[in-house]
């Protein structure tokens, strides 16, 4: 089951966010969330917008993710590329699981697709666990984008049409 968070999720969200930061360094990529990011601060944002989200599997939270409409203002720029399409999409930021839980990007999309067309997502260049999972679920990079840090990403995007949904 996804729902919205609420306050009372955000020490599982943050507990979360530090298991799948000890992942992705096991897996080589050192430098995405090495600075404590996302921070509690930023969560308790997301809740607050009401665009946090926890998949919960025997009302245990297991995975979370923001889902925000866009646009995006880091994706107003793209660069050595460019989007498939300006249509009205959704992004997906900040998404974590358990490493016991498995089918969690497919749920989401899922999750997200029930809402919009068009989905845009970006990850680390280190990040090769979530670039295989964009490119098995159909997403076509796109080109790189700038988060306001001014730190570089990799730009994804998927739309489908009325009858994929």
């Amino acid at each position: 089951m996804i729902r919205k968070s609420s306050t009372d999720d955000i020490s599982a969200i943050l507990a979360l966010i530090d298991e799948a930061r000890k992942k992705m360094v096991a897996e080589g990529n050192i430098h995405q969330w090495a600075d404590g990011h996302p921070s509690r601060q930023q969560i308790e944002d997301d809740v607050e917008r009401g665009v946090s989200y926890v998949m919960e599997e025997d009302v245990e939270p297991v995975a979370t993710f923001a889902l925000i409409e866009g646009p995006d203002p880091t994706y107003a720029e793209i660069y050595e590329g460019q989007w498939l399409n300006d249509h009205p999409y959704y992004v997906i930021h900040r998404i974590a699981s358990g490493t016991k839980v498995h089918g969690v990007m497919s749920r989401v999309l899922d999750y997200a697709f029930a809402l919009t067309d068009t989905v845009r997502i970006d990850t680390h260049a280190d990040n090769k666990t979530m670039q295989h999972l964009l490119r098995k679920f159909g997403f076509t990079y796109c080109g790189i984008i700038h988060l306001t840090n001014g730190d570089p990403r990799l730009a994804f995007q998927k739309t489908i049409t009325t009858k994929e949904k």
